[in-house]
């Protein structure tokens, strides 16, 4: 019987499409990265939810092949190589509603705040190259798997490796837990440790389950080393990455509305003007921090037109050093 090397049903090459759409599109339209990673798998879960043999497993006729979207450690070899691609489409199938609830939940709390420190470039590529890193360190502890390995986990677990290598001291909401998670203001240090220790330890007393924990912990180091070769953190004297930092979900921050003068020759047309004044009249902190974060994301430098950043009340640009406070 021939393997057939590449998707055959619509609904895979449909979740292709997606996968590869939302991407391009948070990039043309400076969406943030970590939005379109969470649409673009609820989407595709749904989606799995109907067509799962055909999307997971492939399908040809009542015969099941090597041609779903689901990654195999059999894939690395000679044979099979061609299927490789499957190593990134892997990432955004998930195997049920827990499943893509429990990642997307952590890639909401963590990914948001660290890409607003880094920018979605640096982000996207730590997200897949972890990912990448986690489903190979699986593959070569279980060579000879054929059983499809899914899920966002070693992308996201090398995000927050990441994360808590580059800025250990910020703090995020984060889920913490064994068996019921609570959702806690805590440094992402501290988070990271906890996750790392749990599946370290998951992994020693070889516990048999259906998780794949090697991809976790090889996503986590992977992330880690990406970060010191990818971000280098400002020098200067008024640098805004300050070592105990709150990310904006906490109610204690002040509102903004109390001076948002130096905002206002950024907006510089109807839409960020409009922006502007839901940001000063909005009273619930989340909201208003989410519209601060759209502000931001839409307006550019006045001195020369670069992307600008945010984080703790400051705003910069990295081409040529404008920056603000409010």
């Amino acid at each position: 019987m021939d393997l057939i090397l590449l998707p055959q049903h619509w609904s895979a090459i449909l979740c292709i499409c997606i996968m590869i759409g939302a991407l391009i599109f948070a990039a043309i339209k400076k969406y943030m990265m970590t939005y379109a990673l969470i649409v673009a798998n609820f989407v595709i879960f749904i989606i799995t939810v109907i067509f799962e043999y055909e999307i997971v497993y492939g399908l040809n006729g009542e015969v099941f092949q090597y041609a779903g979207l689901g990654f195999r450690s059999i894939y690395l070899n000679s044979e099979l190589f061609p299927q490789i691609y499957t190593i990134f489409t892997s990432m955004f199938i998930h195997g049920g509603f827990a499943h893509i609830f429990g990642n997307m939940i952590i890639l909401f709390f963590v990914g948001i705040p660290f890409e607003q420190r880094i920018g979605w470039k640096k982000f996207i590529v730590i997200y897949l190259i972890a990912g990448v890193v986690g489903t190979l360190t699986h593959s070569f502890i279980n060579p000879d798997s054929v059983v499809p390995l899914i899920g966002a986990s070693g992308a996201i677990f090398g995000i927050m490796g990441a994360f808590a290598f580059s800025y250990p001291h910020d703090k995020v909401i984060m889920p913490i837990g064994i068996g019921i998670m609570f959702l806690t203001k805590i440094k992402v240090v501290y988070a990271v440790m906890f996750f790392a220790v749990l599946e370290t330890v998951i992994v020693f007393l070889d516990v048999q389950d259906t998780t794949a924990h090697f991809a976790h912990l090889g996503g986590l180091i992977g992330g880690m080393i990406l970060a010191a070769i990818l971000i280098k953190r400002p020098k200067r004297k008024d640098d805004p990455f300050d070592t105990n930092i709150t990310y904006s979900y906490d109610s204690d921050n002040k509102p903004f509305r109390d001076n948002l003068s130096s905002l206002k020759p950024l907006a510089t047309t109807p839409e960020l003007k409009d922006m502007l004044k839901k940001i000063e009249s909005e009273s619930v902190p989340q909201v208003r921090d989410i519209w601060l974060e759209h502000f931001v994301e839409k307006a550019v430098c006045p001195k020369c037109g670069d992307k600008l950043f945010h984080l703790n009340h400051k705003i910069w640009c990295d081409k040529c050093g404008f920056k603000t406070k409010f």
